[in-house]
């Protein structure tokens, strides 16, 4: 359904005195498609390019090269009517619910304006009926209170429904929610993340979910991919990624899971440098902080190559390396030794 090819985003800099490019590169050269119906999670560390690509998928941020295509439509020549019905086709969640509302809108208005903007209602009783309709799907029931409260009436979890209602109630094809749990509390995350999974089925829509925990991406993901410093260097399913990761940098982000049982040592990080700096885009971009890393991942750039069925990793060496990449081992959990 929609088909990345070469997508790159830069960003200008605007200290005159710093020695580094006068610009920031924060895709480089990104390949990925995405199917209808499936969940897609992007993982990876802060500022390794999740978000930005995200909103280049969407629209929201102008790509500096490279394709963005809806069903072989190119997003970037979409204008007036065109583009406005893609926007209807995909439709985002945000990180933080209460900056993503209007604090002088009431629920209803916030849930009604999408149809408003996009003609799909008729008149005022239908619209009020899809909006109820919509915030009760959401488990915001009965939809009447909550239809007339102000964002700041509600708790975090009860703000993501709303932001969620208003995003499906166009019946999306592609819903891009970016870290939708990272602000709510622990206790009311699984009701939201059991509320996209229900939505993407209940809309067949596809699901594409930005977020840090890997645990999360295993238990909602259909296929995982994983950014770095703007470049995407394995992608496959949760089984291959996670538990059999085929790239340098995957397995440090699988050695940081937390272990369920308190007895077992703690897995060693799989880095021998904190620095991020990318010298050169011809170059591995984890060379730095790779300790597999050796002079030929310095004079070329790796391409995504099959290492498995639907399975990608962007590792000059993975083939010499394999066998020497930690795995996470899925063990059950402690029996109470009290």
């Amino acid at each position: 359904m929609i088909q990345i090819r070469g997508l790159e985003v830069a960003f200008a800099r605007h200290r005159r005195d710093s020695e580094q490019p006068s610009t920031l590169l924060a895709v480089d050269g990104v390949n990925l498609d995405i199917y209808p119906g499936e969940t897609l999670c992007v993982v990876g560390e802060s500022g390794s390019g999740k978000t930005t690509t995200a909103r280049a998928i969407g629209a929201l941020v102008a790509p500096t090269a490279g394709s963005v295509q809806i069903d072989g439509v190119g997003v970037s020549t979409l204008r007036g009517r065109r583009l406005k019905e893609f926007r209807r086709r995909v439709q985002f969640v945000f990180q933080d619910p209460f900056e993503s509302l209007n604090p002088r809108q009431r629920v209803r208005e916030i849930v009604a304006e999408p149809l408003i903007v996009h003609r799909l209602a008729g008149n005022k009783k239908e619209v009020a009926a899809r909006v109820i309709e919509s915030l009760e799907e959401c488990g915001l029931s009965p939809g009447e209170q909550f239809a007339g409260r102000y964002p700041h009436e509600l708790s975090g979890g009860q703000r993501q429904r709303v932001s969620i209602a208003a995003a499906t109630i166009l019946g999306p094809k592609l819903l891009i929610a970016d870290e939708p749990v990272s602000m709510l509390d622990v206790s009311v995350r699984a009701g939201i993340i059991q509320l996209l999974l229900k939505l993407r089925q209940a809309h067949q829509m596809a699901l594409m979910f930005v977020t840090h925990d890997l645990s999360l991406a295993w238990a909602i993901g259909d296929r995982v991919a994983v950014m770095y410093a703007g470049r995407l260097l394995e992608i496959g399913t949760p089984e291959q990624v996670i538990t059999a990761p085929a790239h340098p940098y995957t397995s440090a982000l699988v050695s940081a899971i937390p272990e369920a049982d308190p007895d077992l040592p703690l897995r060693p990080m799989n880095l021998v440098s904190d620095s991020v700096t990318v010298a050169s885009r011809e170059a591995c971009c984890f060379r730095l902080r790779c300790p597999y890393a050796k002079p030929e991942c310095a004079s070329e750039r790796p391409p995504l190559k099959d290492v498995g069925s639907e399975h990608q990793s962007a590792c000059l060496r993975y083939l010499e390396i394999r066998g020497e990449l930690p795995k996470m081992e899925l063990r059950p959990l402690a029996s109470d030794k009290r």
